[in-house]
Parts: structure tokens; sequence; C-alpha cells
């Protein structure tokens, strides 16, 4: 990869009007990016804009798939989706298992939900591209799972085992074709996001910097990093 691979590639942070993803479009914008930023909050999308005027924004429920379907259909109008970073979370827990709610494990799930319709929506877009970058963010409590957080760790670890699968599917299509792998899907693992949001979106564009069969289908974890 050379230095401007990331200019002019167009990036979309879904559930990006958090600090991560404001930390993660700053980074893209200083790469060279284009980066669409997908929230459900038009409020928080506006509050977005006023600061990173650059970036494009978009009113989707990520958990609904047919919103998601109209979404990618919109943004082809504007070419080709080069990399996603899935940033839809939040958290609920505690009371040991007793505690383990099916209200909080449905909000919890969202995520999930969310990370499998955008990347069935623009897997194509990732496989066509010749560098296409898709990562999640997960916990090392994946590693080891408490019991007031059982919903919590069960989700990430789905998510994981989704991206997982994602890389594997981009793998599959390159060994099929004959081709080489241009595409990557990884996981970073932190312990908790607060505090990394710099280091994660430093670390997401920096995944345009590596060749994508040295990052396809790897966990980086920040928390350690």
């Amino acid at each position: 990869m050379t230095e401007d691979a990331m200019n002019d590639r167009q990036v979309l942070l879904s559930g990006g009007t958090s600090a991560a993803g404001r930390a993660a479009a700053r980074a893209l914008l200083a790469a060279g990016a284009r980066v669409i930023v997908v929230g459900h909050d038009p409020a928080k999308l506006d509050e977005l804009r006023a600061e990173l005027p650059e970036v494009q924004t978009e009113v989707c429920d990520l958990t609904d798939e047919t919103a998601v379907a109209g979404l990618a259909q919109r943004l082809h109008e504007s070419g080709r989706i080069d990399g996603i970073l899935h940033l839809v979370g939040g958290w609920r827990g505690g009371g040991g298992l007793a505690g383990q709610s099916d209200d909080d494990y449905r909000f919890l799930e969202r995520s999930l939900t969310a990370l499998r319709h955008v990347s069935r929506a623009f897997d194509e877009d990732l496989r066509a591209s010749d560098a296409g970058r898709l990562a999640i963010v997960s916990s090392t409590v994946v590693n080891r799972p408490l019991a007031g957080g059982a919903n919590y760790a069960t989700v990430k670890a789905a998510s994981e085992a989704w991206t997982r699968a994602v890389a594997q599917g981009y793998a599959k299509a390159a060994r099929d074709a004959g081709t080489e792998l241009t595409s990557a899907a990884v996981i970073f693992r932190v312990k908790e996001l607060a505090g990394l949001e710099e280091k994660l979106a430093d670390a997401y564009a920096g995944l345009w910097a590596q060749d994508a069969a040295s990052v396809n289908d790897s966990v980086i974890d920040l928390t350690g990093s």
C-alpha cells in the first residue's frame, strides 16, 4: 500500500455519532477519505456535521433491513463503499446471571443485528474494492465472560463470529477467483472504549497501510497494544 492508499476512498461509520465516531471521522478525513456517518438521531448527526462539515451524514435505523437496503441504494449513487467501521454498541448488565433480562439482551442485540444488515448490504462493495476494510469493536470480556455481563459477552462473541465469517467469505471469494485477497475484516478488542477513541481511529485508518492478507480475520487488542 502507498501513502495515499486512502485518498478518495468512501468509508462508512455505522453508529458514528459517538466520541469514537468523531475521532475516526477526523482520522479518515485527514488521510484523504470521504466519510459517511450513519445514525438514527438527526440531532446528533447535525451536531457532528457542524463540527465536521466535510462529513456526509445519513439517518437510518440500522436494525431495519429494508432501511439499510435503501441506504445502500442511495450511497451507491456516489460510488462504492471501501470501508465500514461498525460502532453501534452500548452496555447493559449487572445483577449476576439472574439479572440478565431479556429487555437488556434485546437492547444489546441491536449491535449484532445492525452489523448483519450493514455487512450484507455492502458485502459486494467491500469484496470488489481493491482495499475493502470492515472492522468492529469488541470486548476483552469475550475471553473471560462474567455472570453479570453474560448478555453483553454473548452479543460480542456472536459479533466476532459474524465478522470472522465475513473474513472467510473474503478469502474464499479471492481464492475461488484466483486473485489476490484485497479485502479484510478485523476485530478490535478493548476493555473499555473510553480513552481509546484516538487509538481506535488510528488503528482503523492504519488498516489501509497493510496488505489485506496480513490483517484479514485478525483480532487486535487495543487495550494491551
